[in-house]
């Protein structure tokens, strides 16, 4: 499995990172700790998860990911082997198991959510913290324009950054990163670090695949590129949209039938379903899976620094872990590059 460092840092992380949103939904504890064992047997040595994790957020499980996690660390004894990376939730009023109805990320909530995180985990440090979404007023989770008149109070970037800076000079988080940002984001995270002494930001944790590639187009592989922060890409199949499987069976389990009233509208929009349908047919004309073809092709982007994968089956690990061995040809870049600039962006 190939390594790639992350930003700046000095962390080598495997090009493939194991997502882990569905341990304790979707995934019992075995099942989560069958999964982490064979992600480490392929080379996988980079772990994503959230403090709000699993996903669909509910009190009753919130946590249970990243308690499976640290029971799998206990058990194995690897924890030295591992990246380990997880998130503080930004605020949101519908999530009042988390720190109260009101929480934010302010010191006092940051130094909480290490805490609660660290004994979840059962380690004494985290490898990258990172911001699960921000305070501010941001278009994101499937929102494309900016809004003014949604503006509200928020923590500032510097504020949330010093609050970090604490952790890292106590040595709970090495380093840190942000998620769910915009080019702007990212900017002023550094220039906040930069004034005023703080950790720079080494990741961007943000939505990219074969249906929502705004990313290279926002100015953001510039800004990161210049700025040396490394791209975390989420949701590479879309939410299981790019495996083909609901187009073949709408009714096929999966996230967007298990919740289907709980997720963003972007993934079941009729142009994505239409780029979808001419995707997987450019795999299987060139003797591939739909997914395969999308995690081969997310791979391989050079500002990529980890794609994050996740599955509730073994045998789907297999296939996605797989998907890093294959180099695309040059003429099914360019089908996809022919499908992209028919549907552009339909799941952003």
């Amino acid at each position: 499995m190939e390594c790639k460092q992350l930003g700046l840092t000095d962390l080598m992380v495997s090009k493939v990172c194991l997502g882990t949103m569905t341990f304790g939904e979707q995934n019992t504890e075995e099942e989560a700790h069958s999964q982490l064992d064979y992600a480490f047997e392929r080379g996988i040595n980079f772990i994503d998860t959230a403090e709000m994790y699993p996903v669909m957020a509910r009190a009753e499980t919130q946590g249970s990911t990243e308690r499976f996690i640290g029971s799998w660390l206990r058990k194995t004894g690897r924890r030295r082997d591992v990246i380990l990376a997880t998130k503080i939730a930004g605020p949101n009023v519908n999530m009042p198991w988390i720190r109260g109805a009101n929480h934010c990320l302010d010191a006092t909530n940051v130094r909480a959510a290490v805490e609660d995180s660290l004994r979840r985990l059962h380690t004494d440090y985290i490898d990258l913290y990172q911001i699960h979404w921000p305070s501010r007023n941001l278009p994101i989770f499937g929102a494309n324009s900016f809004n003014p008149q949604a503006e509200r109070p928020a923590v500032p970037i510097e504020e949330t950054l010093g609050a970090l800076s604490e952790m890292v000079q106590a040595g709970t988080i090495r380093y840190v990163g942000v998620s769910n940002e915009s080019a702007w984001g990212v900017c002023e995270y550094i220039k906040q670090a930069e004034m005023h002494g703080l950790p720079r930001i080494a990741t961007v944790q943000n939505l990219y695949n074969l249906t929502a590639r705004a990313f290279e187009t926002s100015l953001m592989d510039e800004a990161c590129y210049r700025e040396g922060v490394s791209l975390l890409a989420y949701s590479p199949l879309a939410f299981g949209q790019l495996t083909a499987k609901y187009l073949d069976n709408p009714q096929a389990r999966g996230r967007l039938t298990i919740f289907p009233q709980n997720w963003s509208p972007r993934y079941v929009r009729p142009a994505v379903l239409a780029a979808t349908a001419e995707y997987a047919a450019l795999a299987r004309e060139n003797g591939m899976s739909p997914a395969q073809m999308a995690l081969a092709w997310c791979y391989s982007r050079w500002f990529v620094g980890s794609t994050i994968i996740g599955a509730t089956k073994l045998e789907q690990l297999k296939e996605n872990i797989d998907a890093a061995d294959l180099v695309l040809p040059a003429e099914v870049v360019a089908g996809i590059d022919a499908i992209h600039a028919k549907y552009t962006n339909p799941g952003q």
